[in-house]
């Protein structure tokens, strides 16, 4: 008897432990200061990546102008080296995301991988002087303009609205 005696010890100084361990992460969850909310997404500058992809890429690089408050530029590249591939994202008003996607590549395979999958409709609008079809089912939905020598999709997370005023605000220089 002596032998079960020690094991019950062991067995409730064990849950003991595990109790005051239990009580201090509450403690400390209760009282130490922690902030659930989403974290703030930094703001880019892409005035560089954009000169630099208007000096090099071979079609005129397209870029927003007068966008209204609550637009956040949050990624920029320009991959000259892979069909002159120009990316610029943004964090649109109701925290949607919204991206202009440039580039000499084949337009299938390139309208299929900026819009993650969408397919065309026979939409078509005239925006800012220049017809852009609509595309939807996918990831994203996008708006596409074939001519200038590139391809250019507004696509992402925003609505039909939000997407129309991006591709509104394109200046191509």
């Amino acid at each position: 008897m002596a032998g079960s005696n020690g094991k019950q010890k062991t067995v409730r100084d064990m849950i003991l432990s595990l109790g005051l361990i239990g009580i201090a992460a509450a403690v400390i969850y209760v009282f130490i200061p922690h902030d659930d909310s989403a974290p703030d997404i930094k703001t880019v500058d892409y005035r560089v990546e954009l000169l630099t992809a208007r000096r090099a890429a071979s079609y005129p690089v397209a870029a927003p102008e007068g966008l209204p408050a609550g637009w956040k530029a949050t990624s920029v590249r320009f991959q000259g080296e892979q069909s002159d591939a120009w990316h610029l994202g943004f964090q649109a008003p109701g925290d949607e995301y919204v991206q202009i996607e440039q580039s000499t590549q084949k337009p299938s395979a390139f309208i299929d991988e900026a819009s993650q999958g969408a397919r065309a409709t026979k939409q078509t609008q005239q925006i800012a002087g220049r017809t852009w079809t609509r595309y939807t089912g996918g990831r994203y939905d996008a708006l596409v303009h074939r001519g200038d020598g590139a391809t250019t999709v507004v696509a992402g997370t925003g609505s039909l609205a939000q997407l129309t005023e991006m591709a509104k605000s394109l200046k191509m220089a």
